[in-house]
């Protein structure tokens, strides 16, 4: 796929299935899958998310999930995990960020070059 400037969120539907990827400074940035540990934690936030949806009115989100945003530097988002309590979407991505995401730190994005990308 063609990575361009000012990418749309329907550019991430052209993804290929199996693919992750983001909009970021208006380009598409495709996701690498992430390794056992990484994916096993976010998997297990999701599922004690999950339970807590009847208590906090809901639903919670694995993986691989699109959020439409509108940040300075992002139209879209995919956390490891997420909670969220706007409206469903259908097929589509939801709308708007999730009230709680996480995102699990993966092999990579250790050192001193990975600590200088994190947003605090």
């Amino acid at each position: 796929m063609t990575i361009k400037p000012n990418a749309k969120i329907e550019d991430l539907y052209q993804i290929p299935e199996d693919g992750k990827a983001e909009i970021v400074h208006g380009e598409i940035i495709l996701m690498s899958p992430t390794g056992d540990m990484p994916a096993r934690a976010g998997f297990k936030i999701a599922m004690r998310l999950s339970e807590a949806e009847g208590r906090l009115h809901g639903r919670a989100y694995p993986d691989n999930v699109g959020f439409r945003v509108n940040l300075p530097d992002r139209a879209s988002f995919s956390p490891d995990a997420a909670f969220y309590t706007g409206k469903s979407t259908g097929m589509k991505f939801l709308e708007g960020a999730p009230d709680f995401a996480v995102e699990v730190r993966s092999e990579n994005d250790y050192g001193p070059e990975a600590e200088r990308g994190i947003v605090k």
